[in-house]
């Protein structure tokens, strides 16, 4: 595409081809469409061996012709995967499975009747929900960032410019200046999306007023939180609109240069990046004189190795530079002195998801949506002891208790809300007392914890806080570069504190030492990851001391987690004697005779929690 005429020609061209994903079926009613997630997560459940099986069947039923099979990106009901729709009703199977494709074509497609079996029933009202976006999980969602995921092919250009794709860098080349687009950034009121919050049109400003005769772009997308899979699945359900916007950022700041880091661990996102940036040269949309503007850019990938410290920006150009991944002292910060030493921006994933949209709706649009302070919506993976684990997009200022009970489906079991970690690692734990609070930046700090790059963790009456904030700090240990003692050192100690605890030998004086050194290592650490480490043993020393304290005074893990500091025992009033138990021990721990009482050895017991996964008569339990 030479110039924005050609670029408009496509996009009338295609929309007729993804018309029936927008239910304008008038002149098409004769051709179908089934969209299959292949997602990491759907893929991993075998989602490519369904679409080949379904494939297979439409040749064997001459539907091939009229029949077209999508491999979208995530859905965001993960729990539900692998998802598959069918155009132009929109009929919404769930959990399928490559046996599935045989009856989907022939009772729906041939016969005209959908397949029950396959359709989703509600958790709560076991209503039969046939269109995806009737189900509860979306009801409060605002997809911006996640807009075409699940909606086009990501392999195939021409869908993402059919969906108004590439049309705000036309926008931007042709009619806006610089200062323009740092305007529309301005008034939107846009903040980073990785976690620090800063506002967008700042950062860019910097960089654009700093001098130099080389600058850059670089999108991070070193996802490393526990459970977090934003950014993977924006990569792999609409690389385009990362590409549109690091050109719009190079035109922007003045920059000719772009580099993607990505984590090797993303496979998919990295084919599909590779096959979006092909075609983006291909078609002209990057490289030299975009779309007729006299504007080049250039995009480039790199490949992190897996290291959650490069996930801090500074640290992520040092190994663009092929250096080892440690921070570096701020100021001077990357806008002013970034990579090789030059003026450079560094934004996540979702934070350059958005900034299409922005373009081409204008600012307004995106500053009606979310609170005074954090406009537009955020993406959360939602995950933990929730019923609906995916990927949710949710307006600024909605409620813990909305995401988890309405959006996610409450906690399964009828289990009670305990706590939800939000921002990972570097986050905390919101108890059930701020249960209604508005998720957005400031709140989450106030209370202690923070928004991060989105990860939220639900747990429930049955998770330990000490065993949470431990596993959290053995992350931190493990992910420490070593550059700054308080990161290096102080973590450690802080995970002896809390292993010591978890194992019944700790003190009182140990929960001061403990406290006392989270300040001590948010205070003097070098970079993030350092600052932000304690926050886990902070918040839930905050608001669960009374489990620390047990832990410490009374020697129990009132959760039942920490296995040293609890018991199995069998109840004398349940036991049948069956020695079914006794048979499953693997050490031995259990003795007893034939259909009389059985008892438990405490000293040999290795708290496996077979014995209970065997008994039938619940009579063995854990104190």
């Amino acid at each position: 595409m030479q110039n924005w005429q050609e670029l408009k020609a496509v996009k009338v061209q295609y929309q007729q081809q993804v018309a029936l994903r927008t239910q304008k079926t008038a002149t098409i009613s004769n051709r179908r469409e089934i969209l299959v997630c292949a997602g990491t997560g759907c893929l991993s459940s075998k989602s490519r061996a369904f679409i080949e099986v379904l494939e297979d069947e439409l040749i064997k039923n001459e539907l091939q012709d009229n029949v077209q099979v999508v491999a979208t990106g995530c859905f965001g009901l993960c729990a539900q995967g692998p998802i598959a729709i069918v155009y132009p009703e929109g009929t919404f199977y769930h959990q399928v499975k490559p046996k599935d494709a045989k009856k989907i074509v022939e009772k729906h497609l041939v016969a005209g009747q959908p397949v029950e079996k396959l359709l989703y029933h509600d958790h709560k009202t076991k209503e039969v929900i046939k269109k995806l976006l009737d189900t509860p999980f979306y009801h409060k969602q605002k997809r911006v960032a996640l807009r075409n995921c699940g909606r086009i092919d990501p392999e195939k250009i021409e869908e993402y410019i059919a969906f108004d794709g590439y049309e705000a860098l036309a926008k931007v080349l042709h009619d806006y200046t610089s200062d323009d687009v740092l305007k529309i950034l301005e008034d939107s009121g846009i903040r980073g999306r990785g976690g620090g919050g800063f506002p967008t049109f700042l950062k860019w400003t910097f960089a654009k007023n700093s001098t130099g005769n080389e600058k850059y772009v670089i999108c991070n997308a070193d996802e490393g939180d526990p459970g977090a899979f934003m950014d993977r699945s924006v990569l792999e359900g609409d690389p385009h609109v990362v590409l549109e916007a690091m050109a719009i950022a190079g035109y922007t700041i003045g920059a000719n240069k772009g580099y993607i880091y990505v984590r090797a661990e993303y496979p998919t996102a990295v084919e599909r990046l590779e096959i979006a940036l092909k075609a983006a040269r291909e078609n002209g949309l990057l490289g030299e004189n975009i779309l007729d503007s006299g504007f080049s850019f250039q995009i480039e990938l790199r490949l992190g190795a897996g290291a959650f410290v490069c996930g801090e920006e500074t640290a992520l150009l040092e190994s663009i530079e092929g250096h080892r991944g440690e921070p570096r002292p701020r100021p001077p910060f990357p806008a002013i002195k970034g990579l090789f030493g030059k003026p450079t921006i560094v934004n996540n994933v979702e934070t350059y998801a958005n900034i299409p949209q922005i373009i081409v709706k204008g600012p307004k649009w995106f500053d009606q949506m979310g609170t005074k302070n954090a406009k537009g919506t955020k993406v959360f993976a939602l995950g933990g002891k929730i019923q609906n684990t995916g990927l949710v997009e949710i307006p600024m200022g909605t409620t813990l208790r909305e995401i988890v009970e309405d959006i996610g489906g409450g906690i399964p079991e009828q289990k009670a809300f305990k706590a939800a970690q939000t921002g990972g690692p570097s986050g905390g734990c919101i108890p059930k007392e701020h249960y209604d609070i508005p998720i957005d930046y400031d709140n989450l700090m106030n209370i202690g914890s923070m928004m991060g790059s989105g990860g939220l963790i639900v747990m429930d009456e049955e998770n330990c806080m000490v065993d949470i904030a431990k596993f959290f700090l053995e992350f931190t240990v493990e992910e420490s570069c070593g550059k700054c003692a308080p990161c290096r050192i102080g973590t450690k100690r802080l995970l002896e504190i809390l292993e010591k605890i978890t194992l019944g030998k700790a003190t009182l004086a140990d929960l001061d030492k403990m406290e006392e050194l989270c300040y001590h290592v948010k205070e003097n650490s070098l970079c993030g990851l350092g600052q932000t480490a304690p926050n886990p043993v902070l918040s839930t020393y905050h608001y669960f001391k009374e489990e620390y304290l047990a832990h410490v005074n009374k020697r129990c893990c009132p959760a039942g987690v920490c296995k040293n500091l609890i018991q199995y025992t069998i109840d004398p009033n349940k036991c049948t004697g069956c020695t079914a138990c006794a048979k499953n021990c693997p050490v031995s721990a259990i003795f007893g005779e034939v259909k009389k009482v059985h008892e438990i050895e405490q000293s040999l017991c290795i708290k496996c929690g077979l014995c209970i996964d065997t008994c039938r008569y619940a009579a063995i339990s854990v104190h």
